[in-house]
């Protein structure tokens, strides 16, 4: 599967935005689909994570302010980010996971202005 992000850019400390992550197919079989971080120095992280079940999984650090889905249809994962701080910005790479493949999307840029 190919991995496509979009909705990246530059906003102000309080702001919002909501990334995509659009598969070349059907993300319905896949186990586990999540957005990774990684600041400039410093290791990619994990922001946020789905399962196939819709149960999902948070970083301590965006709890309470970013919600991950997915709609299976669209073949497309979210991730609504709101009160968006400095320390969020990053390169937010979109990753497809089951028990045959792992696969990443090529990143997009997120830059919080305080």
């Amino acid at each position: 599967v190919q991995l496509v992000e979009s909705g990246g850019g530059l906003v102000q400390a309080g702001g919002s935005l909501r990334l995509s992550c659009a598969a070349s197919e059907s993300i319905f079989s896949i186990n586990y689909m999540a957005w990774y971080r990684q600041a400039p120095g410093l290791e990619r992280e994990l922001v946020a994570g789905i399962w196939s079940s819709g149960r999902s999984n948070y970083a301590d650090s965006v709890k309470g302010r970013f919600a991950i889905s997915r709609d299976n249809a669209k073949n497309t994962m979210y991730l609504q980010m709101s009160d968006l701080k400095p320390e969020d910005t990053a390169v937010y790479y979109c990753n497809a996971f089951t028990i045959e493949y792992q696969a990443w999307g090529q990143g997009t840029q997120v830059t919080v202005s305080s």
